[in-house]
């Protein structure tokens, strides 16, 4: 069975899907990124999906479990490199994929991950008032 890689760049994991995904290797997808998840605290996860040419319901389904798992490990998500014909299918099937992001590129997804860790830091800072006495 082919494994999807998934690899670790500074606080984000970059998962690129070069292939097929059948039921088993979606699965052990999600498997996986937990783990690493888990393993390295990383914050984001970035799901770059520019070579899929087609994706069926399947595939949507499996990217807002994916997106799910993600959210509760603490660990945000933003698909990127969708291409019109991808929007206009998973559209068509209604799948809205709600609770992901999406980004035209890596660097945009990398931006929105960024962002969105920043704001969560400040308002973890907001709601902890001993936390501004204490930088202070």
């Amino acid at each position: 069975m082919e494994r999807v890689p998934i690899l670790k760049i500074g606080d984000i994991l970059l998962v690129s899907i070069q292939l097929d995904m059948s039921d088993q290797t979606a699965v052990q997808l999600q498997e996986d990124l937990a783990e690493r998840i888990v393993d390295t605290g990383c914050h984001g996860v970035i799901i770059d999906i520019t070579a899929l040419d087609i994706v069926d319901s399947f595939v949507g389904r499996m990217l807002s479990t994916i997106a799910s798992i993600s959210k509760v490990l603490d660990a945000e998500t933003v698909v990127v490199g969708m291409r019109p014909a991808v929007a206009i299918t998973l559209v068509e099937l209604g799948l809205s994929l709600n609770g992901i992001r999406t980004a035209l590129n890596v660097e945009r997804g990398m931006e929105l991950i960024a962002a969105a860790h920043a704001d969560e830091l400040d308002d973890q800072l907001d709601d902890d008032p001993d936390a501004e006495t204490a930088t202070t």
